[in-house]
């Protein structure tokens, strides 16, 4: 998300100057990056975006120029087992860049709103745009099912936002981490300054310090059955919170990670704020936290744990 973000800002930041897309949109075997990365390329050769680890962007630069210069898209193979270090071929397809899709795409991500980018190879439509009305699948199934051969769908979904309850030092540590992911962090100090825009991609942290407060925070929180809940304090503090909770709430449905974060040795306020996040991730990510050493599916082999999208596409 931090990539299309930083894509978007290049764009208005030189409106006006002629920039060709290029998007990562096929891939067999292993590659660093998934279907969907994407890179922004300008006439002197300045680029945002990746589409690899550092192997293929320089030539991806040049091809881009000349998108640009003859106004024709390519759709380009590399072969990743001869040339580079990973075990698999990729396809990127470039293409002089229609700067209506990334207006719409800045529409639906300022909204909060999923929306499917379309790319297609060939024929006179080629190119990318957002398509409206493919956010129901019911709608247009083929986009959210099965692509034509020609042709490349990618969901784009709002950045993560996430909430910390609570002030204090141990705070500082999560804003450069957000920062660097492209999540879009909110500090407040009270549940009374909540905002009303939770909505499937926010995750909450309680950090008060204080039971009255972090009781409050919790009553006010819970209801929202967040995919990301956490709570830091011990486990004795949680369960009396329940405990006090279930006596005037009764049974208590939403999932609550407290305490919060995975198991990484934590100590500092650094250390901590790490070990949220990446359990943050690994939530949203429907993803295990096991050492990829450890797994033996492909490492990009994640089934994410998306929700319905929303907004005035459907």
């Amino acid at each position: 998300m931090k990539e299309i973000r930083d894509i978007i800002r290049a764009f208005e930041e030189r409106a006006g100057e002629k920039w060709a897309l290029a998007t990562l949109v096929r891939v067999r075997g292993s590659s660093y990056r998934r279907p969907g990365a994407r890179m922004l390329i300008s006439n002197d050769g300045r680029a945002v975006g990746s589409l690899s680890g550092g192997c293929l962007e320089e030539e991806v630069v040049m091809l881009a120029q000349e998108v640009i210069q003859t106004g024709d898209p390519k759709l380009v193979p590399f072969d990743m087992r001869r040339r580079f270090g990973c075990n698999g071929e990729i396809e990127v397809f470039i293409e002089c860049l229609n700067e209506k899709f990334l207006c719409d795409l800045a529409q639906h991500l300022d909204a909060r709103q999923s929306c499917f980018a379309l790319t297609k190879f060939a024929g006179p439509e080629a190119g990318t745009r957002i398509e409206v009305g493919a956010v129901d699948a019911t709608a247009c199934g083929r986009l959210s099912q099965s692509p034509l051969p020609d042709e490349f769908v990618h969901r784009i979904d709002p950045p993560l936002q996430l909430i910390v309850v609570g002030g204090g030092h141990d705070t500082i540590p999560f804003r450069p981490l957000c920062e660097l992911l492209g999540w879009q962090l909110i500090e407040i100090e009270t549940v009374s300054e909540l905002p009303d825009n939770l909505d499937a991609w926010t995750a909450a942290i309680v950090k008060t310090h204080n039971y009255g407060r972090d009781f409050s925070a919790l009553q006010k929180l819970v209801p929202f059955d967040l995919r990301y809940l956490g709570l830091i304090g011990p486990r004795r503090r949680r369960d009396q919170l329940l405990a006090d909770m279930f006596d005037i709430t009764g049974p208590i449905d939403s999932q609550l990670f407290a305490p919060a974060g995975l198991d990484l040795g934590a100590e500092t306020p650094e250390q901590i704020a790490l070990a949220i996040i990446a359990e943050i991730q690994s939530v949203f990510a429907a993803a295990s936290a096991e050492s990829l050493r450890d797994r033996r599916a492909p490492i990009h082999a994640i089934s994410y744990n998306l929700p319905e999208a929303t907004g005035a596409a459907r």
